[in-house]
C-alpha cells in the first residue's frame, strides 16, 4: 500500500508580519504549492505514458494475432484485444491524465514565475522599504494560481465525466 501524501493546506502565520517576514511567508507557501503540483505532474505524466503503452502493447498484439487468422482462437483472441484497447483509450479520456499533467506543468511554471518575483523584489529591495501592499498583490497572484488550477480541475474532471 502507499503512503498517502497529506493534502495541501496553507500554514498559518502569525498576524502583523513585517513585509520581509511576509513575503518570506508568501515564498514558502509558492514552494508548498510547487511541490504539490510537481507530485502530481509526475503521477499523471506516468499514468499517462503507462495507459498509452498499454493500448500500443495491445494495438500492436491484435494486429499481429489477426493476422494469423487460420486459428479460430487467435482470431478471437485478437478482437478481444481489440477490444480491450478501446476501453483502455476510453480510460485515458475519462481520467484525462494526459491533461491534467500538463496543467500541473503550466501552474508549476506559474508558481516558478512567481516565486522569482517574490525573491527578486526581497533581494532588490531594502528591508525598510519592502512594501507590504506590494506582497499582498503577489499573494493575490498566488491565490490566483489556485484559483485557476481549481478551475480547470473541474473542466476536466467535468468533460471527462461526460464521456461515460
Amino acid at each position: 500500500m502507499r503512503d498517502q501524501e497529506p493534502p495541501i493546506q496553507s500554514a498559518r502565520p502569525s498576524p502583523g508580519l513585517a513585509p520581509l517576514d511576509l513575503a518570506q511567508d508568501l515564498v514558502a507557501r509558492i514552494e508548498r504549492g510547487n511541490d504539490y503540483a510537481r507530485s502530481r505532474k509526475v503521477r499523471f505524466r506516468r499514468s499517462s505514458a503507462l495507459i498509452r503503452l498499454l493500448s500500443m502493447a495491445l494495438l500492436v498484439s491484435s494486429t499481429i494475432i489477426l493476422g494469423l487468422q487460420d486459428l479460430q482462437l487467435w482470431a478471437a483472441l485478437g478482437f478481444a484485444l481489440v477490444a480491450v484497447v478501446t476501453v483502455v483509450n476510453t480510460l485515458e479520456a475519462f481520467f484525462a491524465w494526459r491533461s491534467r499533467w500538463i496543467l500541473m506543468e503550466e501552474t508549476q511554471y506559474r508558481f516558478y514565475r512567481l516565486r522569482d518575483e517574490v525573491t527578486f523584489y526581497i533581494a532588490s529591495t531594502p528591508v525598510d522599504q519592502l512594501d507590504a501592499e506590494r506582497i499582498k498583490a503577489l499573494f493575490g497572484d498566488y491565490q490566483q494560481i489556485w484559483d485557476q488550477l481549481g478551475a480547470r480541475w473541474l473542466e476536466f474532471r467535468q468533460s471527462a465525466g461526460s464521456i461515460q
